[in-house]
């Protein structure tokens, strides 16, 4: 597929980074990835690690996609089979945790991917984006310069040695784990030293050096006369710049960039910085400095606030309720509208009550002894239960038992008794 070259001015938000973080973790699992697929799955996870790991799912124009990588052909069908091939390929990883325990995992590349409408949607597992968006061991692939690569074996070679350009070393890796970082683990042929060294690593090298901006050189470690082991030295290449697309008209007319210069920070610093980390993640560490007071050092406090993700405390948003919440709310107003109701209701009730009982006592005071007798003994007829009649024993008039008993005897004896004065 043909190169062309990269049109940034068409890029927005996070592709117009240059670089991408991507974590140990994923750079070592990936392969067995071909060319395009590995420069496919960085510029995926370039356009994705903003929202890594609060949104479910991701999307980029197709034409950009296929732009960002290279491939400026309008047959699509090799771009649905890479895609297709990252959905499939399966991603373990072997690592230690934060506390030093080991970790195992695996996961699909992509858990799917669409096009539709000339627009890529695609998907990483739960699992496998933590990982991706880890910060604390990354290496920063410049997406750029791995349009460069011509072979996958170079492009992954250049990965999992740029990590380690600060240390100038790889560190010694077993042949067994070289052959799975370069994706040729399951290959017979590649068993023999000779052959990898013939096909893979020295080819790979030759392309490391030529096309990016690191110098690497192989040792190997023996074992009688049989090779083991195998590391790189690194050191920068001294030809980076040749490597590097000058952009800085571009960045030097965007806002963010005459904030950073008006902070002191000099211009090499502040492309530097936008092309990092972007344009939106550098205004919202200068807004989080401007937002501290008096700071001493406000290059030093916004170096910091980029290395360290320095953020506000986020404010307390309040969620609407949901339906379900709703509907026990409602529920809950009812239940206490009846409450009421019903308590109402019983002081209107023991208030009528106590207005006839102060009726009954009036009543009963205006009959002589022999009256009164009469009465309890025509009222204790009337009542058929022991209990009922024990009650009025104890509490004659006042008893609150055989209140309504006595409401009606009395009624019937001085009719209209009861009844409340209308106003005239």
């Amino acid at each position: 597929m043909p190169d062309t070259q990269l049109d940034t001015d068409h890029l927005s938000g996070a592709l117009r980074r240059e670089t991408v973080k991507k974590n140990v973790a994923a750079i070592h699992i990936s392969g067995k990835l071909t060319l395009l697929q590995r420069k496919l799955s960085n510029v995926l996870l370039l356009n994705a690690y903003d929202s890594l790991t609060t949104a479910q799912t991701h999307t980029i124009d197709a034409r950009t996609l296929a732009m960002m990588v290279g491939y400026n052909s309008n047959d699509f069908d090799t771009l649905r089979a890479s895609l297709r091939a990252l959905a499939e390929t399966v991603a373990e990883w072997d690592m230690l945790d934060e506390k030093g325990r080991q970790e195992w995992g695996v996961s699909s590349l992509l858990s799917f991917a669409k096009l539709k409408g000339g627009i890529c949607e695609y998907a990483y597992s739960p699992a496998l984006a933590q990982k991706l968006y880890d910060p604390k061991i990354y290496a920063l692939i410049n997406v750029h310069i791995q349009r460069n690569f011509s072979s996958g074996h170079g492009l992954a070679l250049y990965e999992n040695c740029y990590r380690f350009v600060r240390t100038g070393s790889t560190g010694w890796w077993a042949l067994e784990v070289f052959r799975k970082l370069m994706g040729v683990d399951g290959s017979d042929y590649y068993t023999s030293f000779k052959h990898l060294n013939a096909k893979i690593i020295k080819p790979a090298v030759a392309e490391v050096n030529k096309s990016s901006d690191i110098l690497i050189e192989p040792e190997f470690r023996k074992k009688g006369r049989s090779v083991t082991d195998i590391r790189f030295l690194i050191k920068a290449n001294p030809q980076k710049a040749m490597f590097e697309i000058d952009d800085s008209d571009g960045v030097r007319n965007l806002a963010v960039y005459k904030t950073l210069r008006k902070q002191g920070v000099s211009d090499r610093l502040a492309r530097q910085w936008i092309s990092e980390h972007g344009e939106d993640y550098v205004q919202q560490k200068l807004d989080y400095v401007a937002g501290q007071g008096d700071v001493k050092s406000t290059l030093g406090y916004l170096s910091a606030a980029l290395r360290d993700d320095y953020k506000a405390p986020a404010a307390e948003t309040v969620k609407p309720p949901s339906p379900e919440a709703l509907t026990a709310a409602k529920q809950r107003e009812e239940e206490k509208a009846r409450e009421d109701q019903a308590y109402a209701a019983r002081v209107a009730e023991r208030a009528e009550r106590a207005r006839k009982l102060a009726i009954v006592e009036d009543l009963v005071s205006r009959r002589n002894p022999t009256q009164r007798d009469a009465d309890k003994r025509l009222f204790m007829s009337t009542l058929s239960d022991e209990l009922d009649r024990e009650n009025f024993r104890q509490h004659g008039w006042r008893s609150g038992l055989n209140a309504n008993a006595i409401f009606a005897f009395w009624e019937e004896l001085e009719p209209d008794a009861f009844q409340t004065e209308t106003p005239a």
